[in-house]
């Protein structure tokens, strides 16, 4: 039986590893020979086969090399350059025999996909945080953006998003490492005309360099990679520096040994409220596109407190943070301390550095309170926070749907507050400690107002909330997404002032600000950081305390208000209301 036999045949070469081994070198003899014969054959597509994949190894290499890490630079113009690493790698892989020749490809391609992720990582932290990517630093905020993208597109999209981010990295490295390998064999091979040319192309960059020649706004002789490699390596070594320097700072406190009787003895007796607005920023009341309508809210809610016998004040604080990362703004304001990264954040966090919240647990004379409907586990900085109880997105008793990333509308959660907490009796005034999240991005779907005695336990949200944008399709357009966090601004803002009309009392006393400006995709690439602050009291004596800050009446800072760094707010807060300096040094 002939197939017998041939079975058997296979059979034996598999179970015997030399004529295993021979038959895979048969095999590749056998593919390589094709290619050959179909070479002979076809001579010119070959050669015009070969002519293509050596231009696109070519243009690869050069598009690494030449890749800005910001989306407005990626134009044409940009490309128009002459990389100088090119020209040392070509030098570099004509002095090298064939073994080496091979291994510097290889590591050069490595190089060229490791300075392509971080061009490509610039390019979304300055699109969404209005700054470049710090290796030493941002890998923490990967996971977070990951959620994120679950909690606004779900958690497949999410899952497909990080698998497709591994997958890029692993063809562009794939990529690189193929077309550095390839532009070295042809060099290899045609060793005197690439010598000529790399001493062409060298003395070209040379003298581009020496006389400042330049091509569509920018330098015609390039070092654009190993300059973009040099930044993150110099970023890098000054964050380790930087923390090393800041865990000291962070031990030193002007308040770190005043005793409680000499901490806030002029808001003694008063309901003080702490409320951050998610995204909140200058640019909110300062676009043409957001402007008029947050304008008319602001306007409309001033007149509206003054109505129920609140007074205003407001200024402008400029924001340890941009884009994102909230939980950065929200402890530079309340720690004194510019927290501007991670690594700083859980330095502080876990020490006993003196927040302006805990300054009131201290004292003893508040009971004191977080509400945080963006909190969906466990949060232990509570405790550095000085919160005697925090109510989360699981204590507020919400049944509703959420919106997007927010949990729930931020008058459900003013409204569970006053039920749960504020409304109470207690034989102390209290402290709170609240944080708004409806105007988060993506700012789809929105809440809207509905009347206070309906929210009952959130489902009233699930027409709104189905009737809403998607939020795919706000992201994706630049205009829309401008428009829609304006009005979440005019919500959460309208949120926060009705409440306060409806149960705010004579010893109420509400301090309400953003942590941080919006996106560089709506706030403007060029935008500041500032954020708006507002302090809210009927007490005309709690107004008058703040009077030589030269704040603006109204919930309206002026253009023209004092802007102070944001680090700044707790010691003036507390020397405005009393408080007494005794300096610890760790």
């Amino acid at each position: 039986m002939p197939g017998f036999t041939h079975v058997q045949k296979a059979v034996a070469e598999e179970a015997d590893p030399e004529k295993r081994e021979g038959a895979g070198v048969r095999s590749r003899f056998a593919r390589l020979t094709r290619l050959r014969t179909w070479r002979t054959r076809h001579p010119r597509a070959a050669r015009a086969l070969h002519l293509a994949t050596t231009a696109l190894a070519a243009l690869v290499v050069l598009g690494a090399l030449l890749l800005p890490n910001t989306l407005p630079a990626l134009e044409p113009d940009s490309f128009a350059r002459i990389p100088a690493e090119a020209v040392i790698g070509a030098v570099v892989v004509l002095a090298l025999p064939p073994r080496p020749r091979l291994a510097a490809a290889v590591l050069y391609g490595l190089g060229l996909t490791a300075l392509t992720t971080v061009n490509l990582l610039d390019m979304g932290f300055n699109e969404y945080l209005g700054r470049g990517f710090n290796a030493a630093l941002d890998w923490d905020l990967l996971p977070d953006a990951q959620a994120y993208v679950g909690d606004t597109l779900g958690g497949g999209v999410a899952t497909a998003a990080a698998v497709g981010a591994v997958v890029l990295v692993l063809l562009v490295a794939a990529a690189m490492v193929a077309a550095t390998i390839r532009l070295a064999d042809v060099l290899a091979r045609h060793r005197v005309r690439a010598t000529k040319g790399a001493l062409i192309a060298g003395t070209v960059w040379v003298t581009c360099s020496a006389l400042g020649l330049t091509l569509f706004g920018g330098p015609i002789a390039s070092e654009r990679g190993a300059g973009a490699l040099r930044v993150h390596a110099q970023r890098t070594v000054e964050s380790l520096r930087d923390e090393a320097a800041f865990v000291k700072q962070s031990k030193a406190d002007i308040f770190g040994n005043t005793p409680p009787g000499e901490l806030l003895p002029d808001l003694r007796g008063k309901d003080v409220i702490f409320t951050f607005i998610e995204s909140y920023g200058r640019s909110a009341v300062e676009d043409p596109i957001m402007a008029p309508g947050v304008d008319r809210t602001l306007d409309t809610s001033t007149r509206a407190l003054e109505k129920a016998g609140f007074a205003a004040r407001s200024g402008w604080l400029t924001s340890a943070t941009y884009g994102g990362s909230s939980w950065l703004g929200h402890s530079t304001t309340m720690s004194g301390l510019w927290i501007d990264n991670q690594r700083r954040y859980r330095t502080v966090s876990a020490g006993d550095h003196l927040t302006l919240t805990k300054a009131f647990q201290k004292t003893g004379a508040w009971d004191t309170v977080g509400v945080m409907p963006g909190v969906q586990k466990g949060w232990p900085e509570e405790k550095w926070y000085g919160l005697d109880k925090l109510y989360d997105s699981r204590d507020l008793g919400y049944r509703g749907p959420k919106f997007s990333w927010s949990t729930m509308p931020d008058q459900y959660a003013l409204e569970a507050f006053q039920r749960q907490v504020h409304g109470k009796k207690r034989d102390k005034p209290l402290m709170s400690f609240v944080i708004l999240t409806s105007s988060h991005q993506p700012w789809a779907p929105i809440p809207k107002m509905v009347g206070w005695d309906e929210l009952g336990d959130g489902s009233v949200f699930d027409a709104i909330q189905k009737a809403g944008n998607k939020a795919s399709d706000v992201i994706t357009d630049t205009t829309k997404s401008r428009q829609e966090y304006g009005k979440s601004i005019q919500y959460s803002i309208t949120s926060l002032t009705q409440w306060l009309e409806r149960y705010g009392t004579d010893d109420t006393v509400l301090v309400f600000l953003g942590d941080h400006q919006p996106i560089a995709r709506v706030s403007g690439t060029r935008a500041s950081r500032d954020v708006p602050v507002s302090i809210v009291a009927k007490d005309p004596k709690v107004l008058d305390k703040v009077a030589d800050w030269n704040w603006t009446e109204g919930l309206k800072p002026g253009r023209d208000a004092p802007v102070w760094k944001m680090s700044s707010f707790r010691d003036r807060f507390l020397k405005a209301y009393g408080s007494t300096p005794h300096p610890s040094n760790g």
